[in-house]
């Protein structure tokens, strides 16, 4: 019998998705784990660069796309998760890769519009932005409400302006993804590596909240799979109110949220303390390990540090469902991983040469 993170000894009667093996001591390979897809989790995946959280992340998102029930969205800053599309050992997966996304203007409130656009609300541009999100749905419309509202010139220009900017990222339009068209295929890849942090930040949020809501008005009946890979980015913009919301409610409603970060002291201490699996590959930085022992659960008797893995793909687990910690190697991607980093000399097209000449 193997174990299954999240729900214990019982892989044979809940839906799983396999993780990867056991590591031994001496680092060999021992039983399968897997990891439980079948309830609403919160998965936090830690690790400095060039360890593997991101491939981690591609391993979960391949268990969840070929799995019934759920609806797992993959929010790509880098630009390395398309190959999830790509069939495996001829097995092709229905997986929808948007490059162009984009959100309602709606789903943003008032402060938040204020907070993308960098306004402070007690300022004259900032209170006529509040002002028109109260009272619009539409970038469009919000422009024409702050033409038409009584103020100085030179505020209704400068929040004229600052709306104009927004309209240029093109990541606003009232037939914008959707709650329905994220969880009509296997798995939706939403590519917004062209983007800024700010406009990133308006399309994580608009995602998040779709799904949040479609769930709370039983609009949809796949269970939905937030997964975000560099995390930081939008735990420091306007997308954290929706991943706390997450976080804190999804449980109920049945959303879940798997998100990556080579830096777990720059997203919020929420973030942590509520994610029951913890999967942790190499960190080094001082930071990083003091958020994460500070998070540390009471069952763990010794320092998580003490126990961190040095080779890529090694990883430690916390599962706080079934309160153990597991030493694992993650298992090889069956779809190609695009998240490597490039070679000057593969560029060049030189071969190899042995360090000994």
């Amino acid at each position: 019998m193997s174990f299954v993170i999240g729900r214990g000894s019982d892989a044979e009667t809940t839906q799983t998705g396999h993780l990867g093996r056991y590591r031994a001591l001496d680092g060999s390979e021992g039983a399968k784990l897997f990891v439980d897809l079948d309830g609403p989790h919160a998965m936090l995946i830690v690790g400095k660069r060039g360890y593997g959280k991101s491939f981690t992340l591609g391993v979960v998102a391949e268990e969840l796309a070929r799995s019934p029930g759920v609806a797992p969205v993959i929010v790509d800053p880098m630009g390395v998760f398309a190959t999830l599309a790509e069939p495996a050992d001829g097995e092709s997966v229905p997986i929808e890769v948007v490059d162009r996304p984009a959100v309602a203007a709606s789903v943003l409130d008032p402060r938040s519009w204020c907070s993308l656009l960098g306004l402070s609300p007690e300022s004259g541009a900032g209170g006529l932005v509040w002002q028109a999100a109260q009272e619009a749905d539409t970038l469009e419309a919000m422009s024409r409400r702050v033409e038409a509202i009584d103020a100085p010139t030179t505020d209704t220009r400068a929040a004229t302006n600052h709306l104009s900017l927004a309209e240029s990222w093109e990541v606003f339009d009232p037939e914008g993804l959707d709650a329905a068209d994220l969880a009509s295929t296997a798995a939706t890849v939403v590519d917004v590596s062209g983007l800024d942090a700010a406009p990133m930040n308006a399309v994580c949020r608009g995602i998040g909240e779709a799904l949040y809501r479609a769930r709370i008005d039983e609009t949809i009946d796949r269970l939905p799979w937030l997964m975000i890979d560099e995390a930081h980015t939008f735990f420091d913009g306007v997308a954290e109110a929706a991943l706390h919301t997450i976080l804190t409610r999804g449980r109920a409603p049945g959303v879940s949220l798997v998100f990556a970060t080579q830096r777990p002291s720059a997203v919020t201490d929420t973030a942590i303390s509520q994610s029951d699996v913890l999967i942790s590959h190499r960190l080094t930085a001082e930071a990083d390990l003091e958020a994460l022992e500070a998070a540390q659960p009471t069952y763990m008797n010794e320092s998580l540090d003490e126990r961190l893995p040095t080779e890529p793909g090694q990883v430690v687990v916390i599962d706080d469902a079934t309160e153990t910690i597991h030493a694992a190697q993650i298992r090889f991607r069956d779809t190609p991983h695009g998240g490597g980093s490039p070679s000057a000399r593969e560029i060049a097209g030189l071969e190899e040469t042995s360090t000994d000449d």
